[in-house]
């Protein structure tokens, strides 16, 4: 019984033999877990080891179908996130929960509504409390602009601030925060946690960033297939136990070796410029690697975009395999030959209501099908060919999107993409939010769509991701190309400089042979 159990002095929360089933799997099968006072208590685990799960029992959004949950000696049951924020327990989601048809007080007040008298809503106090919140995150916005106009950085600044608007907070729960944002604003989240925790305030740390975690961890608890494997104060472990204990297996190589043949150019683009980007030409040849990087907000996406037809061009032209292609919407990109894999899964990837095989095979059924039949046969070694290669994470290619872990579902996009067959393969931060066994068979499909003569255009905040795979790199700087580099030949530093606009290159790609 509840009041059976004597919590330790260090503890504030502890989760008891937890376990949650969803319909065809164990997400949770009794997990035991302490939340240490004052402390950052990091999760890591593989994609769908039931990190964001446990979270989610944590934070009251959902229930557990068996065990007990107890802050100091008494027994808790969250029936939903409110009961859980009486008790001070916070949330900044992997995918962000606002509202993008507000305005930014609008979502930091949400579901805190202060009014003036029963019914009117004080919306001064809502500006004013709004506006110091985002100055103690070092991040002043419009406080009436619409969040959905916002980029991905500044939600996720929203999300921490609609946590920190009231002085109650507990426990702040914080899964992957650091993927959209920026390295200064990664300093000021930082800071921000090292803060909290001077306070008090515990922190459960979801990431698959080694280095952050080493950098802000004092404890870290390894979970795989819904299960605890260890926990150990983080100056205990090395980098290479707790990816051992993440996977289960010795990763081969983080980074597949480049052994490159180039051939004709397949994607070319010729003075394309939209609200974000200046006339830049550049080509991918059959073959290649480009990664293309820069900062956030230097117009790689929006030229991704642009070349895809998902955002109207202003001016110019792509060429695939040498002809003019006319692109005006994402259709046209795949009749094309180009497949695109956005970095959005949640609103421009997946139909989470249908299932892992009908997310892979929808855009090939007639591919698959003779006359008005579908080959089962052809179907399911399609579907578990990528299922096997990506190391997707299901007990059935039946189940549901909407059901797997974030980076499950990420690992099915590039699956569906890879499924085209295409002749051009733009992939616009591939690895956002996986873990380090799913980068590894990400970038091992991504050097196989290369090995197999495709043209693969990388769009990666990642420098390391970029200087590693990409056979050359181009950096963007507000909206235009301004370097074209081998990257063997190019340290981390001195592209930093270039994109940081501190440098600058004579010659750009589309003006060399």
């Amino acid at each position: 019984m509840g009041e059976t159990y004597k919590c330790r002095d260090d503890v504030f929360l502890h989760a008891e033999k937890i376990s949650k089933i969803y319909p065809g799997t164990k997400a949770l099968d009794e997990v035991s877990f302490d939340l240490l006072r004052g402390k950052v208590n990091v999760l890591i685990g593989e994609n769908g080891a039931g990190k964001s799960t446990l979270m989610k029992m944590i934070a009251g959004i959902e229930q557990p179908n068996e065990g007990k949950m107890y802050i100091g000696d008494k027994e808790v049951f969250f029936k939903n996130t409110t009961e859980a924020r009486k008790h001070g327990i916070g949330i900044i989601h992997q995918e962000l929960s606002l509202f993008p048809n507000l305005n930014v007080y609008q979502n930091i007040y949400m579901n805190k509504e202060k009014t003036k008298g029963k019914v009117v809503l004080d919306n001064k106090v809502h500006m004013d409390g709004a506006s110091k919140v985002l100055e103690r995150l070092e991040h002043p916005l419009d406080l009436n602009a619409k969040v959905g106009e916002l980029r991905a950085g500044q939600q996720q600044m929203i999300e921490i601030a609609r946590n920190l608007v009231e002085d109650d907070l507990k426990v702040l729960i914080m899964d992957e925060p650091t993927a959209p944002l920026t390295d200064n604003e990664v300093e000021i989240l930082f800071e921000l946690v090292r803060k909290l925790k001077e306070k008090g305030v515990s922190i459960i740390y979801i990431s698959h960033r080694l280095d952050e975690i080493f950098e802000l961890s004092d404890r870290v608890t390894v979970m795989r297939d819904g299960q605890m494997i260890k926990t150990a104060e983080i100056q205990d472990i090395t980098k290479n136990q707790l990816i051992f204990d993440m996977v289960g297996r010795e990763l081969t190589e983080t980074y597949p070796k480049r052994n490159p043949k180039y051939g004709d150019k397949l994607l070319e683009v010729k003075g394309v410029c939209g609200p974000s980007n200046q006339e830049t030409p550049f080509c991918v040849r059959e073959g290649e690697i480009v990664g293309l990087a820069g900062l956030v907000g230097a117009g790689r996406t929006e030229m991704a975009r642009l070349i895809i037809g998902a955002d109207k061009k202003y001016s110019g032209e792509v060429y695939v395999k040498g002809k003019k292609a006319v692109i005006n919407s994402p259709k046209d990109a795949i009749e094309n030959g180009i497949a695109y894999v956005s970095e959005d899964r949640k609103n421009q990837g997946e139909l989470l209501k249908m299932s892992i095989r009908w997310n892979i095979t929808l855009p090939i059924l007639r591919k698959l099908s003779k006359f008005i039949f579908i080959s089962q046969k052809e179907e399911n070694a399609c579907v578990n060919k990528y299922k096997d290669a990506l190391r997707i994470k299901t007990p059935s290619v039946n189940q549901l999107v909407g059901n797997l872990s974030g980076g499950n579902q990420q690992k099915i996009i590039i699956a569906r993409e890879a499924s085209r067959d295409p002749d051009v393969l733009i992939a616009v931060q591939p690895t956002r939010g996986l873990d380090v066994g799913a980068i590894e068979n990400v970038h091992k499909e991504l050097v196989k769509q290369r090995d197999a003569g495709k043209a693969v255009l990388l769009v990666s905040l990642e420098l390391d991701e970029v200087m590693s795979l990409s056979d050359r790199i181009l950096v963007m700087y507000e909206g235009e190309i301004v370097g074209e580099f081998d990257p063997k030949q190019i340290t981390v530093q001195e592209l930093g400089l270039y994109m940081a606009g501190a440098k600058r290159a004579d010659k750009k790609e589309g003006e060399t042979a």
